[in-house]
């Protein structure tokens, strides 16, 4: 692949435009705009995707593309909408439920051509500053809306949660906090007080967020997951046992001066012995059930699973003659897994882990866009045991997103390095 977006000469046959380096730019910058429009709105993110490809769309060398889809981080995602759309055939569900849960397989697709657009790309690092930039500004809004509701942009559930929801708002929190852990270690190493400093309060005003605004749940099991991994990546074995000495120290203090983080962990054991008696504080009793249901639905179909959107008709049947929580009817079991199981089985579970693994992969080497894709994909995999992360919206995104251009960005690296 070539290293720079204007050396890349098109076939003979192609017209001058479809080489120019304004299309090249026009999409680098669309992927700002969706980056940084991700925190804030579901529509401007998708009419800019669309956009996106129609830009990116002349400038691709076919031939090189192709033979790119050789690597499996880009032919799985593929390979997973395609069994999507087959499993329609063998499915029982109404062809409404069977057509929607296409879509959030089919935004994968999108990952091969971030990947070979920011593989040539000079500017995929102002992407991942457009999306940082956006979420501060979401942060510091937060603490106003929490101050101040009226100024809220749409009508959230959770107190200082300007937008969305608590989940979003936290995953977008973890994932900056730890993108920006390497650059504020490589300051501190380079002696730059201000660089440090700087990243230190971000991170600071991502954290502190999560702490007495608003936070899920599962980012804190990701926040715990990725400081292991950023320790086991960047950090001597001294360093490690100083970090866990102070994010036990933080804790602590969290603990002891958030009420509301107190709240949330200590919700945990109401919500799953209370959870059957009131359903409006039954998230942890919820999931047990969603995960208990579903992995009988599989047990009937382990191989290919009940086809495409069958989730929901699983859950009627189930709902049978019960009350309560048993009676509900979800389409999302809340565990990436087992959503893809109950449709498409083990054959659905071997794509997914390969991809996750193909996509690990492509963040083995060092440098900070390869830290950012690691922490993009580890992030999806640990939130997705207790959602379904990579299906969702907003989650969804941030995953192809940050796996295409992130992805784009380690292997221009390495071909820079192997020249």
């Amino acid at each position: 692949m070539t290293a720079e977006p204007t050396a890349w000469v098109g076939p003979a046959d192609a017209q001058p435009w479809q080489s120019s380096a304004i299309l090249i730019r026009a999409a680098d910058v669309l992927a700002a705009m969706i980056a940084a429009s991700l925190p804030w709105s579901t529509t401007a993110p998708s009419i800019l995707v669309g956009l996106w490809l129609i830009a990116v769309t002349p400038t691709i060398d076919w031939r090189d593309y192709a033979h790119s889809l050789a690597r499996p981080a880009l032919a799985l995602p593929f390979a997973l909408l395609l069994l999507a759309l087959v499993g329609t055939l063998w499915s029982d569900a109404a062809w409404a439920d069977r057509l929607h849960a296409i879509k959030p397989v089919a935004k994968l697709v999108l990952i091969p051509p971030l990947l070979h657009h920011f593989s040539r790309s000079e500017r995929g690092f102002q992407v991942c500053l457009a999306f940082l930039v956006s979420c501060a500004l979401l942060a510091v809004f937060s603490w106003i809306v929490l101050l101040d509701p009226a100024w809220k942009l749409t009508a959230t559930a959770s107190a200082g949660v300007p937008v969305k929801n608590y989940i979003d708002q936290s995953q977008e929190f973890t994932l900056c906090a730890f993108a920006l852990a390497l650059p504020a270690l490589s300051f501190w190493r380079g002696g730059s007080v201000i660089g440090t400093a700087t990243c230190l309060a971000l991170i600071l005003l991502f954290v502190t967020n999560m702490v007495f605004v608003a936070s899920a749940r599962t980012a804190l099991l990701c926040i715990a997951v990725l400081l292991a991994l950023f320790a086991w990546q960047h950090l001597s074995r001294r360093a490690t046992l100083l970090l866990l000495a102070g994010a036990v120290a933080a804790s602590a203090l969290a603990w002891t001066t958030s009420p509301y983080l107190r709240q949330r962990i200590t919700d945990i054991a109401v919500e799953y012995r209370h959870g059957r008696e009131d359903i409006s504080r039954a998230s942890t009793a919820q999931r047990l059930t969603y995960w208990r249901k579903s992995a009988s639905a599989v047990a009937e179909a382990p191989l290919l699973g009940h086809g495409t959107g069958s989730i929901k008709r699983q859950f009627e049947r189930a709902a049978t003659g019960e009350s309560g929580l048993d009676a509900e009817i979800v389409s999302n079991p809340h565990n990436q897994t087992l959503n893809i199981a109950v449709q498409w089985g083990l054959l659905g579970v071997v794509l997914l882990y390969a991809m996750w693994i193909a996509h690990l992969r492509l963040f083995t080497g060092d440098g900070l866009a390869a830290w950012i894709g690691l922490v993009v994909v580890v992030q999806n995999i640990a939130s997705s045991l207790l959602n379904s992360h990579l299906f969702d919206f907003h989650e969804g995104w941030i995953y192809v997103l940050g796996v295409g251009v992130a992805g784009g960005m380690a292997l221009k690296a390495k071909a820079g390095s192997q020249s």
